[in-house]
C-alpha cells in the first residue's frame, strides 16, 4: 500500500511518516507540506501537493485553516484519506459529504486516535441517557490551535444525541464572561491551555445525589500510532465513502 502524509512536518505528521517507513506493508512514497520542507526516513518533504499523486492512502494532519482545499486536491487524485486535523463540525462534515459524493476513494475523518480515547467516547454515550446533565473539561498543551478540541466536540455531541436535552436548575450567573465555557448542543464544554499538558479529557455526569467521571489521559503521542495505523490500513474497505471515527474499525 503506497502511502502519503500531508502535514508532514507537523508533531503528528512526522511521527506517522516515520511509523509508515518501519511497516512491512505499507510504503512510504510522499511527504508535503505547505509552509515548511525537511527530511523524513530519507524522503524529502515537498512544498507541491502534486507529490502526493499516485497515493493509495494520504494522511492528512494539516492546520484547519487549510485542510479543506487539500480535501480538494486529495478528492482529485481518487485517494482514500485518514483526517486527523481537528475542528470537524456537523457544517464541515456536510461540506465534506457533498465534496466526496460516491468516490473514487474513501474518506475517514478520526477526531481522535486514541483507543482510549474513543473508549471513553462510547462510554459517555452509554452514560449520557442516565444523567440530567453533563460537562466536558477537556486539557491540552498550550500549542494546540483549536479549542475546544475535535474530540470534545464529538463528546458532547454525542452525549446530545444520546442523553437529550440537558435538564438542570442553573442559579449561577456568569460575572466574567466565559467562566460557564462554552455551550455545544447543549453540554458545556471547558477548555484548558497549559505547558505540561499533552491530551486529556474528563467527562463529568450529574443527577440528584450521584456524580459519575471519566476520564482519559494521553501522555506521549505514541498513543495515537496503533489507531492511525488500523484507520490507514482499513480506510479503503469502508462501507461508506465518507465515515467518522474508528468506532466502526474497533466494532462498537
Amino acid at each position: 500500500m503506497k502511502v502519503g502524509v500531508s502535514g508532514a512536518s507537523g508533531r503528528m505528521g512526522g511521527l506517522a511518516a516515520k511509523t509508515f517507513a518501519e511497516a512491512d506493508d505499507l510504503h512510504l512514497i510522499a511527504l508535503y507540506d505547505r509552509h515548511t520542507a525537511g527530511n523524513i526516513a530519507g524522503l524529502s518533504i515537498s512544498q507541491d501537493p502534486a507529490v502526493l499523486d499516485g497515493c493509495d492512502v494520504i494522511l492528512e494532519f494539516s492546520p484547519p485553516a487549510s485542510v479543506m482545499d487539500h480535501l480538494a486536491n486529495w478528492r482529485q487524485f481518487g485517494a482514500n484519506v485518514v483526517v486527523g486535523t481537528s475542528g470537524f463540525d456537523a457544517e464541515k462534515l456536510a461540506t465534506l459529504e457533498e465534496l466526496w459524493g460516491n468516490g473514487p476513494g474513501n474518506c475517514l475523518v478520526v477526531p481522535n486516535f486514541s483507543i482510549g480515547g474513543v473508549l471513553l467516547m462510547k462510554m459517555a454515550e452509554m452514560a449520557a441517557q442516565y444523567f440530567d446533565v453533563a460537562e466536558v473539561i477537556e486539557m491540552h498543551h498550550d500549542r494546540k490551535i483549536d479549542a475546544p478540541s475535535g474530540t470534545a466536540v464529538a463528546t458532547a455531541e454525542r452525549i446530545a444525541e444520546f442523553g437529550g436535552a440537558q435538564e438542570r436548575a442553573m442559579e449561577s450567573e456568569e460575572f466574567h464572561t466565559g467562566a460557564r465555557g462554552a455551550t455545544i448542543d447543549g453540554v458545556s464544554v471547558h477548555s484548558v491551555r497549559m505547558p505540561g499538558l499533552l491530551a486529556h479529557q474528563l467527562v463529568m455526569f450529574g443527577s440528584d445525589g450521584e456524580t459519575l467521571s471519566l476520564r482519559h489521559d494521553t501522555m506521549d503521542r505514541a498513543a495515537f500510532l496503533p489507531g492511525i495505523l488500523l484507520a490507514v490500513r482499513s480506510v479503503s474497505a469502508q462501507k461508506a465513502p465518507l465515515a467518522v471515527g474508528l468506532e466502526a474499525l474497533l466494532g462498537i
